[in-house]
């Protein structure tokens, strides 16, 4: 672009004859191949759209790139004074330019769906004439007797054949702390067994099973996702048409005032290629780029590209409690010399498990002690050897579970508790000041729940609700009007993470959740959610300044390429105008 323009500075300053087509074909043989190579996106969405029979953003511009590059060969070879290669270019170069600012925005989207689906084994050990048998899980069917070993995730819906097992059911709860089963009680697909090895008797299988249904339901709520109408989308649909009709009536007017058609057809270049997009191109891309590099600075990822217009809609924040609001912590023995707080943190940091995780952080000022033989079992604990003792950090009791700590024959009470995030009054305090409802949306039982709500003055709490009920409730919420932020870590969030009309979950979330969220808040600060609500904000805001700017430029430019007043260099020096507008004022410091 810059050659050729720099080339067609002695056209516009007079060249003549000669030398005015000399380098009208010197200008011809560079533009031409690039304008043909680099603008081979805008023709393959344009003749997709028209095969489709719909117009879209690429059909003007593709319509104008064409017309120009065609009408300007055309004129060189009859010794015209005037060339359009420079101002097919330059709209080539600009709109390019968005397209690489909104492929910034875009990153590989994985489904959430894929990743519940993923919980479910691939084969199950079936129990046939008193043998373990292993059965693609499409053969088992309701009845057959399973066998699961202490660890494994459960494949179907089942019930316990016989005793008790400690489960892993925060797939649906959200809650970490194990919950007891006994005989004749029910277990889901995707929970995991702690203890064992139990049997089990299949109740549900394929499509009928927990995990299947939410699954589906979040398929379902990530496909409705996807018919979200962004800005840009919405200007598009107005504004393609309209150009189209405003080139035509050009064509008309001046073809049957003067009944020059090839005059006619100049005019009519000129007014698509004045009216072609390039700010609209530039006006949601260049506003997205600079508002997620802000975020970045926060911690805040994005991963959808209309995350920052749908959650500057927001008007109403619902929060999952366990692992977004609060996490649980185990309470140090009164009676625990501190000589063995080295022991106790070696134990802690060998473990993933939520508990160990936050004993270790409260203990961060303590060196680990070197212990032998360290191991964890899975349900039961970690253990280890200190000396001439063995150490274990281990739940304990039938009915109300404790934690105990053990060294040798002594042993030590841990009591877990539930603790607000040190951020998460401050950032319901000040979703509510920007006038935000706020919700409270858990598995946990309502006594916990209302203890909770109550701290941090949240408007409605729902306790004791399974995955369908959550999507429920964010799809009761909508139904009446309010625009969702859903705000949830586990996979009993997942299905109402993909419904809500925006979503966040923390980094430390669980893979299905962290994909069907459209950002994600790496550091785990809650007070990052009203500050990207506010970035979110403003990026609107800018993106509509960018929209005015824009249709200001088209206010001012039209009425000069319809009276036939526009010349290559007057097409330039517009669209340059416009779109360096519009970047500069996406890029000025967006305020939280």
């Amino acid at each position: 672009m810059m050659n050729v323009m720099l080339l067609s500075v002695a056209v516009w300053s007079g060249a003549a004859e000669t030398t005015r087509d000399f380098l009208h074909w010197v200008t011809a043989a560079i533009a031409l191949p690039a304008t043909v190579f680099s603008a081979q996106p805008f023709f393959k969405s344009a003749f997709g759209a028209l095969r489709g029979g719909r117009l879209n953003m690429d059909v003007p511009i593709s319509l104008a790139i064409i017309l120009a590059s065609d009408m300007s060969l055309s004129e060189v070879a009859h010794g015209g004074e005037h060339a359009w290669f420079d101002a097919a270019l330059a709209l080539t170069f600009f709109l390019l330019t968005g397209r690489a600012l909104d492929q910034r925005l875009r990153r590989a989207a994985r489904s959430a769906a894929d990743n519940l689906a993923a919980l479910e084994p691939s084969r199950a050990l079936r129990i046939e004439d008193g043998v373990k048998v292993s059965r693609p899980l499409e053969d088992i069917r309701v009845g057959d007797r399973l066998w699961l070993a202490a660890g494994a995730r459960i494949p179907v819906d089942a019930t316990l054949s016989e005793g008790s097992a400690q489960v892993d059911a925060s797939f649906l709860t959200g809650e970490s702390a194990p919950v007891m089963r006994r005989a004749g009680q029910p277990l889901y697909a995707g929970e995991v067994i702690l203890s064992g090895p139990h049997t089990l008797t299949a109740t549900a299988v394929g499509e009928n099973t927990k995990l299947r249904q939410v699954a589906q339901l979040v398929a379902v709520a990530e496909g409705a996702r996807g018919v979200f109408h962004s800005l840009a989308d919405r200007a598009a649909a107005i504004y393609t048409p309209a150009v189209h009709i405003i080139s035509a009536a050009a064509f008309l007017g001046w073809l049957i005032a003067t009944g020059d058609a090839r005059m006619a057809i100049n005019v009519a270049i000129a007014t698509l290629i004045i009216t072609c997009p390039c700010a609209l191109g530039l006006a949601v891309p260049a506003m997205g780029v600079a508002a997620t590099a802000r975020l970045f600075k926060e911690s805040m990822l994005v991963t959808s590209e209309t995350a920052l217009e749908r959650v500057a809609l927001v008007d109403t924040v619902v929060f999952d409690k366990t692992g977004t609001l609060t996490e649980r912590r185990l309470s140090l023995a009164a009676n625990l010399p501190q000589t063995d707080l080295p022991i106790l943190k070696a134990l802690a940091d060998a473990s993933d498990h939520p508990l160990c995780v936050s004993l270790a952080k409260s203990l961060s000022t303590v060196a680990p002690a070197k212990l032998g033989s360290l191991h964890e079992t899975v349900g039961q604990g970690v253990f280890g050897q200190f000396g001439d003792e063995t150490v274990s950090l281990s739940r304990q009791g039938a009915g109300e579970q404790h934690t105990e700590f053990r060294i040798g024959a002594r042993s030590y009470k841990l009591q877990s508790h539930e603790e607000l995030l040190p951020d998460a009054t401050d950032a319901v305090t000040k979703l509510r000041e920007m006038g935000m409802k706020v919700h409270l949306l858990t598995g946990d039982a309502k006594p916990v729940a209302d203890k909770i709500a109550e701290r941090l003055g949240v408007d409605t709490v729902w306790a004791e609700v399974d995955p369908e009920e959550k999507v429920s409730v964010v799809e009761t919420l909508q139904a009446d009007g309010a625009h969702v932020l859903m705000v949830g870590d586990g996979l009993n969030d997942t299905a109402a993470l993909a419904t809500a009309h925006a979503s966040m979950a923390p980094g430390s979330a669980l893979d299905a959740s962290r994909n069907a969220a459209d950002m994600i808040f790496g550091s785990g600060q809650l007070m990052e959610i009203p500050t990207t609500i506010r970035v979110c904000q403003t990026a609107r805001r800018r993106i509509l300044q960018n929209f005015g700017l824009a249709v200001l430029y088209n206010c001012v430019s039209i009425p000069i390429a319809v009276s036939g007043l526009a010349t290559p260099l007057a097409a330039a020096l517009a669209m340059s105008t416009s779109s360096i507008c519009v970047i500069v004022n996406s890029i000025r410091r967006i305020r939280a």
